[in-house]
């Protein structure tokens, strides 16, 4: 189609052809209309990738357009725009004949556009999604024969609206219930860690819990990442495994070159992995198989990690929390079970009303922290471990656990080496 625009940007007019004709090996003979002159403004719409490949591919393309407007998904809330967020409401339900919405059926709106942001300071921009819930909410109204639409209604539209969809996600936390998966909610474990993960459906997402495992022996091989062996990683995961990678490297520099062989996994995972905020939960199971040392089974993980070991925002982080609240309560609140989140992610919790009410009366818990040494000590209950004046982690650290595993592995690595191979090359002047 460029090929054709293009020509009509130069000429002005229109050429009105048979389909396919311009890439036909054999010119079929037939009638054609006169071009028609023609004088229209050309609006454009497409993905960023679109854009600017087509102005990549051709110059001419800046040059005939040259007014760009980016479409925000979101943006700053303040009383003004919430304001004008109900002025929105209104007008929708006057344009559709729908009964009026109270003041506290608006403010639900407005937090279900904070959760579509996942920000509490901004407000989702997508309001056909807004436009919905409104149609939804009145049509719950009506049910009841209600005059005027409550918040109580838009809780019921929202719903009916996950029941729609959430068929997978019941399954999934199903198996959990049956014993297929693999999951413990309680005690714990050596090199095994409850990470957070999302599953994006297109038209609804939700969050799942998998067990993430490492296993660590002497050797020089380093870190091995199934899933990427098998090809069941993207990319972004990889990265985030290679620094991990990195940071650990970075822990015990004064060791190094570190005789390790490490493998890390997500348990019954056969989809495929992307994304880099597992990495946290891979770094904590690889420190605690090095360590020997037990990591708590009831609090789930979520983090990307840098090489400084800061614990770095992710996505879905509500979806996350929801998900393991889920399987918790299926299996049993005990008051210990939780989540450890990047500090940086509570500006964007727009939890459902049962998780915040469970965390008030104690029954889940949320935790921060700002770096890896920080979370682990939450997990172990254990020091994390810095270097003293000798160059060493102490002994009673997560740190000098796993640093005297790393010696050992290095003394067991040269005590299995083959020594070096001598020379059978006779003497010089002999034959």
């Amino acid at each position: 189609m460029w090929e054709k625009l293009r020509r009509f940007l130069r000429s002005g007019r229109l050429q009105i052809e048979e389909p396919g004709m311009i890439y036909a090996p054999i010119a079929a003979v037939s009638l054609q209309p006169e071009p028609v002159d023609v004088d229209v403004k050309i609006i454009l719409v497409g993905s960023v990738d679109e854009y600017y490949a087509v102005q990549e591919g051709d110059p001419e393309f800046a040059r005939r357009f040259r007014c760009k407007v980016d479409f925000a998904e979101s943006f700053t809330a303040s009383a003004a725009t919430r304001r004008a967020a109900g002025i929105f409401v209104a007008h929708t339900c006057r344009k559709m004949g729908l009964p009026h919405f109270s003041a506290g059926a608006v403010a639900a709106l407005l937090e279900e556009a904070h959760r579509e942001a996942e920000d509490q300071a901004r407000q989702s921009a997508i309001f056909a999604h807004t436009e919905a819930l409104v149609m939804e909410a009145a049509a719950m109204a009506r049910a009841r024969e209600a005059t005027l639409v409550e918040a109580a209604d838009v809780d019921a539209a929202r719903l009916a609206r996950i029941r729609r969809h959430d068929y997978p996600e019941q399954r999934l936390q199903e198996t959990i219930v049956d014993g297929e998966r693999l999951l413990d909610l309680g005690g714990e474990k050596v090199a095994q860690v409850n990470g957070l993960t999302v599953v994006d459906l297109g038209d609804y997402r939700f969050g799942f819990p998998v067990r993430v495992t490492a296993r660590t022996h002497a050797g020089d091989e380093g870190l091995l990442n199934i899933e990427r062996e098998v090809e069941l990683s993207g990319p972004i995961h990889d990265k985030g495994v290679l620094i991990l990678h990195s940071y650990l490297a970075a822990l015990f520099v004064h060791i190094t070159p570190l005789a390790l062989n490490a493998a890390v996994v997500f348990e019954q995972e056969y989809s495929g992995v992307e994304g880099d905020s597992a990495s946290f939960a891979e770094f904590s199971a690889l420190l605690s198989s090095l360590a020997n040392m037990p990591v708590r089974q009831g609090i789930a993980v979520t983090g990307a990690l840098n090489q400084h070991g800061e614990m770095l925002p992710v996505g879905g982080i509500n979806e996350k929390i929801e998900g393991y609240f889920r399987s918790c309560e299926l299996m049993g609140l005990s008051g210990q079970q939780g989540v450890l989140i990047p500090r940086r992610n509570r500006r964007h919790l727009m939890l459902d009303r049962r998780v915040v009410e469970a965390v008030a009366q104690g029954r889940f818990h949320i935790w921060t922290a700002d770096s890896a040494g920080e979370a682990m000590e939450l997990l172990t209950g254990v020091l994390f471990g810095a270097l003293d004046a000798s160059g060493n982690y102490p002994e009673d650290t997560v740190l000098g656990r796993a640093q005297k595993t790393l010696q050992d592995y290095r003394r067991a690595s040269q005590a299995t080496a083959k020594p070096a191979r001598k020379s059978k090359r006779p003497p010089a002047g002999l034959k």
